[in-house]
């Protein structure tokens, strides 16, 4: 279960410039996971972070700046800046033609990433039902861009004779809505895995033969 950080006073000892910007950005993403956006001040920021909330300002100085550090900051842990177009697993199999592989591998890289980094699911969760404006970002910043890199394939396939002429839009959307709510079934209302108990391979797999057999020729 995650820690509540809301109830505990953290207390630090001296740190680099780069190791304070970095820990107060997790301890903001962990606030903002728990709470949401309205229910997070910067006063408590600084309060679990262990810091006066001069210091989170000197840092980041309107909470916009804040909200574009957390997304560089995920994107240097393997998000955005380290994107499925630039897996190289991915680029070869798209190079062969290789749909399984295509697919697989991007599938498989999102499951890992949603379970490995749940504080940042949930705050999406928190941006996207808030209306904030960090969901309007990670949307222009990376899902806009996913809709293009799978859509663009999935059209190219079209072309090849290989996949039956459907928008390629939709099949990304069913694509990714397998995915996500596999992801928020686990993270959110069957932790235990009542409903479903398969490893992420398997996910992978059988969401992409699904696929697969529903916009191949």
């Amino acid at each position: 279960m995650t820690e509540d950080l809301t109830k505990t006073d953290v207390v630090t000892g001296r740190m680099s410039g780069d190791a304070r910007h970095s820990q107060i950005l997790q301890v903001a993403i962990r606030l903002f996971s728990q709470n949401g956006f309205s229910g997070t001040t910067t006063k408590e920021i600084a309060r679990v972070a262990g810091v006066s909330e001069a210091m989170v300002f000197r840092h980041f100085a309107t909470k916009h700046e804040l909200y574009h550090a957390i997304l560089d900051f995920k994107a240097c842990e393997g998000g955005t800046k380290n994107p499925p177009w630039e897996n190289p697993i991915i680029k070869r199999a798209i190079e062969e033609r290789d749909d399984y592989a295509v697919f697989y591998n991007f599938a498989l890289g999102a499951l890992l990433h949603h379970k490995q980094d749940v504080d940042f699911m949930r705050l999406l969760f928190h941006a996207a039902l808030d209306e904030h404006e960090l969901s309007q970002m990670f949307f222009d910043q990376f899902v806009s861009r996913i809709y293009e890199f799978i859509g663009s394939y999935v059209r190219e396939r079209q072309i090849d004779g290989a996949m039956r002429e459907v928008e390629p839009r939709i099949v990304v959307r069913a694509f990714l809505g397998m995915l996500i709510h596999h992801s928020l079934n686990n993270i959110l209302w069957d932790r235990k895995r009542h409903l479903l108990n398969i490893s992420d391979e398997a996910a992978a797999h059988e969401f992409v033969t699904i696929l697969l057999n529903g916009v191949k020729k």
